[in-house]
């Protein structure tokens, strides 16, 4: 999901309107320079507000207000991008500046100039407010990225690791390479090959994650039941992506087409079965990295759609 900036706006006193610049400058935890609202500290160091949405809002209320960037006390107007869609802890990335989304909507202590006038705000459930990760400067027109924030579930399927036998480098490794990504852990679990308790662990976990990466259990033994698992709880498959994991690794040894690896989703939760070789684990990280936020992206548009 990308947008453009519409306006960038500096205000003096807090519940007046802001103005809008040339640029504005974003400096690491204190907000934007200048501006009223800027603190050290604080989750609400910067706000956004949708052009498309203050005219939509107050369409039926031109004649009594000038509908106009910095009038809601927005630090940033945006277009083209659906501010309704982020989640806490997204992050959005413009030039090199790096806003993390802390809130959606608010509660207004100090009525702005159009309340005053019409009795009605959009700041309260279309605001969106965050906290400055990486400093910057911002101007009118520069690209809107969006970097969701994506919970990842880690379950490594193993007999010989549940028991204690086997040190789970696999599942380790995962989770080291989700916090490096910066996304993150929503949870992480050892259970053995039983395919009832695949089945429920899965379940559970899509509950709380917008991903869920297994380890093992995609082999050729009677005891290797993932794939199995996954296919009898997930709404619909995703052969796409364990296609391209066999066909890539292949090229590092031909054992991958071996693998039995499924991929689905099931409600708005992905879910992809890796192998359970620490080796084989890497190589398709490697290739899944680049493919995972665009994957959790279209089942959040999807899930807005419906």
């Amino acid at each position: 999901m990308k947008g453009i900036v519409y306006s960038v706006n500096i205000g003096e006193k807090k519940g007046e309107i802001k103005k809008p610049v040339d640029s504005i400058e974003l400096i690491e935890d204190f907000g934007v320079k200048g501006d009223c609202h800027a603190q050290k500290g604080i989750a609400k160091q910067v706000s956004l507000l949708s052009w498309e949405r203050m005219n939509e809002e107050f369409f039926c209320l031109k004649e009594k207000v000038d509908i106009k960037p910095g009038i809601f006390a927005e630090n940033i107007t945006t277009q083209n991008i659906d501010l309704r869609k982020l989640k806490i802890k997204d992050k959005l990335k413009i030039n090199d500046v790096v806003i993390e989304i802390s809130e959606i909507g608010k509660k207004c202590h100090l009525y702005c100039e159009i309340y005053k006038k019409v009795g009605k705000c959009i700041m309260p459930k279309e605001g969106v407010f965050g906290k400055v990760v990486k400093g910057g400067v911002i101007k009118r027109g520069d690209v809107i990225e969006v970097i969701p924030k994506i919970d990842v579930a880690v379950l490594t399927v193993s007999d010989g690791c549940y028991q204690g036998k086997k040190v789970d480098e696999s599942g380790k490794y995962l989770k080291e390479k989700i916090v490096e990504n910066g996304w993150y852990l929503a949870t992480y679990e050892i259970i053995p090959d039983e395919k009832e308790v695949i089945k429920n662990k899965l379940q559970e976990f899509t509950q709380i994650a917008d991903l869920v990466l297994t380890t093992g259990g995609t082999g050729f033994t009677q005891r290797d039941v993932t794939p199995e698992a996954t296919e009898e709880i997930i709404d619909k498959k995703v052969p796409g992506i364990a296609e391209i994991l066999r066909i890539k690794t292949f090229e590092k040894t031909r054992l991958s087409v071996l693998s039995r690896g499924v991929c689905g989703i099931k409600g708005q939760t992905l879910i992809i079965n890796l192998p359970g070789s620490l080796n084989a684990v890497k190589d398709c990280f490697e290739i899944l990295k680049d493919i995972i936020p665009h994957s959790i992206e279209m089942l959040r548009e999807f899930s807005h759609e419906k």
